[in-house]
């Protein structure tokens, strides 16, 4: 059967670059040459020229791209026939969502090369934001991954990761707030401010930035929240008219709510979210998101 980096290689080549082509992926520049540079050993000849301003095909780059999606069609065919003659069901993955925690990531990348394994058919289930903490919880029982940041402590005890990205820091805040209009906000254009961040004790990410906003002495009001941010979480944001630690992710959560870039360099792992006592299927299905 073809191999699945060939749906890597084939975005490649039709972008012409590692970024684009990460941004069609979903996933990091450095991770989308990780998987080239796999499939150039795998099959032991250079298929790319490599430049500064992008990518081209090689000779043998060129002809794999002919004949790959003919490879891939056929090899789709062919595994759908093999379930068909031993008449197996398909397997049913159970995948949780909601408005913070949405699939969309991991349904756009799965139909990326999902057409290799019709032997799986995903499911979403929709939760509730109002008790985040019990979405983890649901985890391996009302559905069998979720979607969404991971920097987690006390979920990392029963659940397990597959990284797919990192997602960047914001400040939000009511769209009538004096620093709404800036393009990016450093910690100085905090000063005064009252920023609402997770407690203590969870996350190591946010814990390291609310150590240096506490170093910096800038006069910045740290407000405790949960450590599962849910939607109450941004209402209190917009309610009290002040600043919230958020994600790029989460722009679009409340309609009230603005969300600038923080000039920092820590971002948060986001990726597929599954029970540690997961069965031997949910681990097969997550195997071609593990080579990225």
């Amino acid at each position: 059967m073809y191999h699945p980096l060939l749906d890597t290689f084939l975005v490649v080549a039709e972008k012409g670059s590692f970024l684009k082509a990460s941004e069609k992926l979903y996933i990091s520049p450095t991770a989308v040459m990780k998987q080239i540079n796999q499939l150039e050993a795998h099959i032991g000849l250079p298929l790319l020229i490599r430049t500064r301003q992008g990518v081209a095909l090689t000779a043998a780059g060129k002809s794999v791209y002919q004949d790959a999606r003919k490879i891939m069609d056929y090899s789709r065919e062919a595994i759908k026939r093999a379930y068909q003659a031993e008449k197996i069901d398909q397997i049913v993955i159970r995948v949780g969502t909601s408005a913070l925690y949405p699939c969309k990531v991991l349904m756009e990348r799965w139909s990326e090369f999902g057409g290799s394994y019709p032997q799986y058919r995903l499911k979403v289930v929709p939760f509730e934001d109002s008790a985040t903490e019990a979405a983890f919880a649901g985890v391996g029982k009302r559905y069998d991954l979720m979607v969404g940041p991971w920097d987690s402590v006390r979920t990392s005890r029963f659940n397990r990761f597959v990284e797919l990205g990192r997602y960047r820091f914001c400040v939000a805040m009511p769209a009538g707030h004096e620093l709404a209009g800036r393009e990016a906000l450093s910690f100085e254009d905090l000063r005064g401010q009252r920023l609402m961040i997770q407690k203590a004790g969870n996350s190591p990410v946010n814990d390291r930035i609310r150590r240096e906003i506490e170093e910096r002495s800038l006069g910045i009001t740290v407000v405790d929240v949960p450590y599962h941010y849910d939607l109450e979480v941004f209402n209190r944001c917009e309610e009290d008219h002040c600043l919230l630690l958020s994600l790029e992710c989460w722009r679009e959560v409340h309609p009230s709510l603005y969300h600038v870039p923080l000039k920092v360099e820590e971002t948060i792992p986001y990726g597929i979210i599954y029970s540690a006592g997961a069965g031997q299927d949910i681990k097969l299905f997550l195997k071609p998101f593990e080579l990225t």
